[in-house]
């Protein structure tokens, strides 16, 4: 793992390009924080429990009500002083792109006074993305039988939540940031 740029301290919302399901293990293993995840997770063999007992906060994607718990779990991780980490695409890329982000919880992010801190990913080699319809078993095989793997986490400068017009713009601006950082890994992806 190759980490760049300063790790970001006490409460905010870390918002993060979406290429694998190994992502929130890599950004929790090098910044404590309470990830977000779509409900299906809870239901994996083995790993479900596993995130369940370690606090992550699952969503029921189209669920008002899901959502509405998410929001409030969320507050209440910030007022513990901790980070939230949030993929805003809403699914995972090959990492060839950045797909439009969800408002989510920048919304969230302008209310409670906290920064938002784009945080970039980038794995080697490119197959290590788990897009479509994959499954969990012979991804995590394909990953296993690598001699070597490399993910990049970069993290970004903190953006003032409150420096925007509204949780849109900010969506917008985040998007960009990660955009930069992710830099040539991004033209790279596209060209291959």
């Amino acid at each position: 793992m190759e980490v760049e740029g300063a790790l970001p301290l006490g409460p905010g919302i870390l918002a993060s390009n979406h290429v694998s399901w190994l992502d929130p293990l890599v950004v929790g293993s090098t910044v404590p924080c309470v990830p977000v995840s779509k409900l299906d997770v809870s239901g994996w063999p083995i790993i479900g429990g596993l995130v369940g007992e370690l606090g992550v906060l699952f969503v029921s994607r189209g669920d008002v009500q899901s959502g509405a718990r998410v929001i409030r779990g969320a507050e209440r991780a910030l007022t513990a002083g901790l980070p939230v980490l949030n993929f805003p695409e809403g699914t995972t890329t090959t990492g060839g792109q950045v797909l439009p982000f969800r408002r989510g919880l920048f919304g969230l992010a302008r209310r409670s006074g906290v920064p938002v801190v784009p945080v970039a990913l980038s794995y080697e080699p490119r197959d290590l993305a788990w897009v479509g319809d994959a499954t969990f078993l012979p991804h995590y095989l394909r990953l296993a039988g690598n001699q070597r793997a490399v993910v990049r986490v970069r993290f970004g400068d903190p953006v003032v939540a409150g420096a925007c017009a509204g949780p849109t713009d900010l969506a917008h601006l985040v998007r960009e940031r990660i955009l930069s950082l992710l830099g040539e890994d991004i033209v790279s992806a596209v060209g291959s």
